[in-house]
């Protein structure tokens, strides 16, 4: 059987000759090995079949009986590492809090490790104004403390 960490280390080693970063490395029950990666600009069908490459020639005959499935962390999945956090700085996400409360805004910033904000259109009574009209008003989050993150399609 092979150690995660052993993959993990294999994958890191693929990723320093370029800008991908890893988002997750995953081993099923059902003997499979699922690696997702990502980049700024997007992954490329040939660039996870060239890191497909650098594992079966790195780990050998310790992937044995395993299945290796090679791709990016989907567009629209939640976000699962800081750097997927960055990469959506200025655009529109959905954050579902842990009460159940979705909120859909831009992303604005990340903070540090743990927090990022997001600007989110509420509906507030401002003075000299009979009706309540809609503002930004930035919302802090802690990553521990929500359900997910993710970017949200919109196909306007």
């Amino acid at each position: 059987m092979i150690d995660k960490n052993v993959v993990t280390k294999a994958v890191e080693e693929w990723l320093q000759k370029g800008d991908y970063y890893l988002v997750d490395v995953e081993m099923t029950a059902d003997d499979r090995i699922v690696i997702e990666i990502d980049h700024a600009d997007g992954v490329w069908i040939e660039d996870c079949a060239d890191l497909s490459r650098h594992l079966q020639e790195t780990l050998g005959e310790e992937l044995g009986d395993y299945e290796l499935e090679v791709g990016s962390a989907g567009i629209g999945q939640p976000f699962k590492v800081l750097q997927q956090y960055k990469n959506h700085i200025g655009k529109e996400v959905e954050v579902l809090q842990k009460n159940g409360q979705k909120v859909q805004g831009i992303l604005k910033e990340v903070v540090d490790d743990d927090t990022f904000v997001v600007t989110v259109k509420e509906k507030q009574q401002v003075e000299g104004k009979k009706r309540p009209v809609l503002v930004d008003v930035d919302k802090t989050f802690a990553v521990g403390e929500v359900k997910y993150c993710k970017y949200l399609l919109n196909f306007k």
